[in-house]
C-alpha cells in the first residue's frame, strides 16, 4: 500500500465548533463514562441523554456494545484491538463534538493510557471523564449478560476486572459512587458537575 501522508492536508472550513454549537443554543463536549461492565454505564448514558433531550439539548451517545455492531466489528478484546476501538470512538465522538452536539460515551475503556489519548483528541473543558466506581463484586452480583460467569470459567479471556486490570481514573471531572447512588441521583451528580450542558453558569 502506498503511504500517501504527505500528500493529505487539513481543508479548513469557515464555520467551526462554536457557530455549529450555537445555531443549537448549547456548549458542545464529549461526557466519557468509563467503569467496569455491569458498573451502570449504558443506564446512566441512557437517563442522562434524556434528561438533556428534555431540556432541548442536541446529543447522542455511542455506546461500547453499539458501535461493536458496525463501527468497531470484526474487533476483538485483546489490548490492541480495544486501544483501536477506544481510539475509533473518540475520534467519531470528536467529529460529533465539533458538529456541535453533546456526545455521551459509555465505554469500558480499562486502561488510563487509552484515555488520555481519547482527551488529546478535544479541546480542553471539551472531554469531561465520568467514572462510574461500581465495585467488582456488585458488578459480578448484576452480571445481566452473564459475561462474569463466563469470565470466571475460562470462557471469556482477558476479561476487564478478572484476568484484564481496570485502572481507575486518577482526576475524573466527575466521580459516581454508582453502588451508592440511585441512576437519576448519578444523573443529577452529572448535570451538577458539568452544568454547561443544562445551560446553567
Amino acid at each position: 500500500m502506498v503511504n500517501t501522508s504527505a500528500d493529505i492536508r487539513w481543508q479548513a472550513v469557515r464555520i467551526g465548533q462554536a457557530e455549529r454549537a450555537g445555531l443549537k443554543g448549547q456548549q458542545a463536549c464529549c461526557i466519557w463514562l468509563t467503569g467496569l461492565s455491569g458498573a451502570g454505564k449504558s443506564t446512566l448514558a441512557d437517563l442522562l441523554e434524556q434528561r438533556l433531550y428534555a431540556a432541548g439539548r442536541h446529543t447522542y451517545v455511542l455506546d461500547g456494545d453499539n458501535v461493536r455492531h458496525g463501527l468497531s466489528r470484526g474487533l476483538g478484546f485483546g489490548a490492541a484491538d480495544r486501544a483501536e476501538n477506544i481510539r475509533r470512538v473518540a475520534e467519531v465522538a470528536r467529529l460529533m463534538v465539533d458538529a456541535g452536539l453533546i456526545v455521551v460515551v459509555s465505554l469500558i475503556s480499562p486502561f488510563r493510557q487509552d484515555r488520555a489519548a481519547a482527551r488529546d483528541l478535544f479541546r480542553p473543558g471539551d472531554f469531561i471523564e465520568v467514572f462510574v466506581d461500581t465495585p467488582l463484586a456488585v458488578c459480578e452480583q448484576r452480571d445481566g449478560k452473564g459475561l462474569y460467569a463466563k469470565a470466571r470459567r475460562g470462557e471469556l479471556p482477558q476479561f476487564t476486572g478478572i484476568d484484564s486490570p481496570y485502572e481507575p481514573p486518577l482526576t475524573p471531572e466527575v466521580h459516581l459512587r454508582a453502588d451508592r447512588m440511585d441512576p437519576a441521583s448519578c444523573v443529577d451528580h452529572i448535570c451538577n458537575g458539568v452544568p454547561f450542558i443544562l445551560g446553567r453558569a
